[in-house]
């Protein structure tokens, strides 16, 4: 677990930086019950295939994935039941005025803990064509090259 800033990072939605140009972030509250909040303190979440939605003034992610809690003593919630994502009335005006433009949608980006409380962080973003996730991997090698000429040529 990473701890940067006072924040408990538990679980980065790594593919969505490659298939997606981040356009803007939110921070938005994760509605849990106990059993849940317990499973993603032990990293057992994942963000694989989830995705925001926003119908009558409130906003769910569909599809995140928490396993149950083993130590769990009641009954057993469904692992991908739709999630309440608590947010001000102007952030959701915000997020579904910015869903609506064609070639835009939400995604999450990380799930972490913030003063104890669950967190996600989601961003307004635009989909990558083919062309541009391939630049981005050449950019990506030449600075990897770049980093390990520059740390090799440093000798004393």
């Amino acid at each position: 677990m990473t701890k940067k800033e006072g924040l408990l990072v538990v679980y980065t939605n790594r593919k969505a930086y490659h298939d997606y140009f981040v356009l803007e972030t939110f921070e938005a509250g994760l509605s849990l019950l106990g059993a849940e909040v317990k499973s993603i303190r032990q990293k057992e979440v994942s963000l694989e295939g989830a995705f925001v939605h926003i119908e009558n003034g409130q906003a769910e992610i569909l599809n995140m994935y928490v396993k149950p809690y083993k130590f769990n003593s009641l009954s057993e919630p469904d692992p991908t039941r739709p999630r309440r994502l608590l947010l001000n009335k102007r952030e959701l005006r915000k997020l579904h005025a910015g869903a609506e433009i064609k070639g835009q949608t939400l995604v999450p980006l990380e799930i972490y803990f913030k003063r104890g409380w669950a967190k996600i962080k989601l961003a307004l973003a635009k989909g990558k064509h083919n062309y541009d996730k391939r630049e981005a991997l050449k950019k990506k090698d030449l600075h990897r090259e770049m980093e390990q000429g520059f740390k090799n040529s440093i000798r004393f």
